[in-house]
């Protein structure tokens, strides 16, 4: 498990760019950092347009010669820790560079402390020191339908997790039936009133919101956090609408061997606001739900976004509901069980305090009526057998899934899971995900979550011919690619 920390959207661009760590001496001179930089960006065959951003230790974040040469470049300066960048892995540490700014490397550390990659090793003037670092590049904004559009029915679609064949008829009738109402303004006290009572929590607790995505925003925008970690692998909108308000976002990054279970331990004390996804998109990780609630702290939200909690049999592990876990605070979706994407309806869970400074934020009317109609029915007790029986079905074609997937010694499942979704890790997954397409099926690749590189895919459960059709097209893609 590994902590990194991200800088905010100036930084950010996810295209491939550098950081350039850097330090000095007391007194450096803006020329003598310039110098170095642009001479180090040469020798890597590099433009000084390629620099996302100078990073140093917070101890040399006030050099006239640092703070004048990221103003020369034109980036922003991103300062760290000592003690964070201490933890940071560096291939040339120094015991003197430790003595004097308490890191072992303040270039190579504060290159490598948004989670990229080392490209040229620290050098050295007179009163400076770099390096240069990859720009963690995932594509925070590639979600899974950007797998299928424009594909129309010409693929089976593994790569979004909305569930097949939905919305069932009796939710599209009550959505239609609605339409009616539209000269009307949204009126959301009944369906507010409804999630209240279904999860048996006083209705000044709940905020309706169109999905869950937007939630994300307004939490970002409206909770006034200072130090944001997100932990990942996991779904990218939190960390994003964290970078686009202005957040520098720490990452906790779970690790494959580890089976991507979280160690509560390894989210930094001083985080106050601590985001992670149960179960995990797109690990299907289920975190137990005590070790969760230990992420709780005095001054600190937790987050926990339980989009795909109502797939769980049983919903087991939901904090929902839950009001003994100070600083709580739960998303649901609606659109993933009952197929309503386009509908855009989702609810926040939260004490009555963050409740009202979320929905101060909220534009008025932030949910359609046809929406509102969709979050009462949808919550409803009958509904909520339905959801639980599709819940078991999942569970069922999931070990379908996963035992047809064993019999492929290239491919390795990631973690236990118990979600809608498998992630699976094969050598040439790229190529692989191209020929599962020519044969008919779009799987989502991994490579845009924080955590995961080019050979992960996650595939979505459907029906049991549906799979067994998969595993057919996937064993002549595998044999396709075998050398």
């Amino acid at each position: 498990m590994t902590v990194t920390t991200e800088g905010g959207p100036a930084v950010g661009g996810y295209a491939a760019q550098v950081v350039v760590g850097v330090g000095g001496r007391a007194g450096v001179s803006v020329a003598e950092v310039c110098a170095l930089v642009e001479e180090t960006l040469r020798g890597a065959g590099l433009a000084p347009g390629a620099v996302a951003a100078l990073a140093t230790v917070e101890s040399k974040a006030g050099e006239a010669g640092i703070t004048g040469a990221a103003k020369r470049f034109g980036v922003p300066l991103l300062s760290y820790p000592a003690d964070e960048l201490a933890a940071v892995a560096v291939p040339h540490p120094s015991e003197t560079a430790r003595e004097a700014a308490g890191t072992p490397s303040v270039a190579e550390a504060a290159a490598l402390a948004g989670g990229g990659e080392l490209l040229v090793p620290k050098r050295r003037s007179m009163a400076a020191t770099c390096a240069v670092a990859t720009v963690c590049a995932h594509d925070l904004r590639h979600h899974g339908d950007a797998e299928v559009v424009d594909a129309g029915a010409s693929l089976v679609d593994l790569a979004v997790n909305v569930r097949a064949g939905t919305p069932p008829a009796w939710l599209a009738q009550r959505i239609a039936a609605s339409l009616g109402d539209l000269a009307s303004y949204p009126d959301g006290r009944a369906a507010r009133a409804a999630v209240a009572a279904r999860h048996g929590l006083p209705v000044g607790r709940v905020l309706l919101t169109a999905g869950a995505a937007e939630a994300f925003v307004l939490i970002a925008r409206a909770l006034g956090a200072v130090r944001p970690v997100v932990v990942h692998p996991q779904f990218t909108e939190p960390e994003a609408a964290l970078r686009d308000a202005g957040h520098r976002v720490g990452r906790v990054v779970l690790r494959p061997e580890d089976g991507f279970r979280l160690d509560p331990a390894a989210v930094p004390e001083d985080a106050d606001l601590v985001v992670i996804g149960n179960p995990t998109n797109p690990t299907s990780v289920l975190h137990p739900a005590d070790t969760l609630a230990a992420l709780a702290r005095p001054g600190r939200l937790l987050v926990v976004d339980e989009a795909f909690m109502d797939a769980v049999p049983g919903e087991r592990e939901a904090l929902a509901g839950r009001t003994d876990v100070p600083g709580l605070v739960v998303l649901r979706s609606l659109t993933k069980t009952w197929g309503l994407a386009g509908l855009r309806i989702g609810y926040v869970l939260a004490e009555p305090e963050v409740i009202t400074k979320l929905a101060a934020a909220q534009p008025l009317w932030p949910v359609s009526t046809p929406a509102l109609v969709a979050a009462e029915a949808c919550v409803a007790p009958e509904a909520l057998a339905e959801a639980e029986k599709a819940a078991q079905q999942i569970a069922v074609d999931r070990e379908h899934l996963l035992a047809g997937l064993a019999e492929f010694d290239e491919i390795r499942v990631a973690g236990a899971a118990r979600g809608p979704f498998v992630l699976i890790q094969v050598e040439g997954a790229a190529e692989v995900r191209v020929r599962l397409r020519a044969l008919g099926f779009a799987v989502r690749r991994g490579d845009t979550f924080p955590g995961l590189d080019r050979s992960w895919l996650r595939l979505a459960v459907r029906d049991r011919a549906t799979t067994g059709r998969l595993l057919q097209a996937m064993d002549h893609a595998l044999t396709l690619t075998r050398p």
